[in-house]
């Protein structure tokens, strides 16, 4: 399958090294692929290495622009952070992304005032909505934003993967597309279906108490299991 992933830090890289080793043709987006080969520095928030040292070890990976991503993929993967996505979707193109399926991983963080982030958007709304309104002909599906990037595409290494994933999206077979992706590739065991995307405003509020774990257990290897 040709699959684009919109977004180079550690939660593009790990889907794009996952995905290709599936066997998929990948390839990556940026706003500007010169500018971002360039950087030195790590991510100043998560201190993610440069994106050329990713890159050096996994050189198959195209990076191109974010709409050059779009137009390649038949599955989209939106892994930019929240702040980023409106601007990263518009430079994407909605003709690039229209009629496909559209996996919105993105969480409505604010880092401008440090640790931990608060919700850019809550309660009335949610970022899944706002792609799916700036988008009404791409299938919007979310899912994969309540797990750090190690989890998201190996759930058996944490508990043997007998945890839960949590979707949300308008669209039934846009979600059989993304489940087959999530179970039969990432291995994911117990995918909750939520229902429309205004479910998807639950699992980006997780997100406060998902910091307050991580800073607690000192580590971002967990997850929920819902028992039922």
């Amino acid at each position: 399958m040709k699959i684009g992933i919109l977004g180079t830090g550690m939660v593009g890289r790990a889907l794009a090294e996952k995905l290709t080793s599936l066997g998929h043709d990948v390839r990556i987006g940026t706003r500007a692929p010169a500018e971002t080969m360039a950087r030195k520095e790590p991510d100043p928030i998560m201190g993610t290495a440069p994106f050329a040292t990713w890159h050096a070890s996994h050189a198959t990976v195209p990076l191109v622009t974010f709409r050059d991503a779009a137009r390649h993929g038949e599955v989209v993967f939106n892994a930019t952070s929240g702040q980023a996505t409106p601007e990263a979707l518009r430079l994407a193109g909605e003709e690039a992304l229209a009629d496909k399926v559209l996996v919105d991983i993105s969480n409505s963080r604010d880092f401008t005032k440090g640790m931990p982030p608060v919700l850019i958007v809550a309660n009335t709304d949610s970022l899944g909505e706002q792609v799916q309104r700036a988008l009404p002909r791409t299938k919007v599906v979310k899912t994969l934003n309540t797990v750090n990037a190690q989890v998201m595409v190996n759930p058996a290494s944490l508990a043997g993967g007998e945890h839960t994933l949590f979707m949300s999206g308008n669209d039934a077979a846009a979600k059989a597309t993304v489940r087959a992706l999530l179970c039969e590739g990432f291995g994911w065991r117990d995918v909750l279906d939520l229902g429309d995307i205004t479910t998807a405003r639950g699992t980006e509020m997780y997100l406060p108490l998902w910091i307050n774990l991580w800073m607690s257990l000192k580590t971002a290897s967990f997850s929920i299991k819902v028992i039922r």
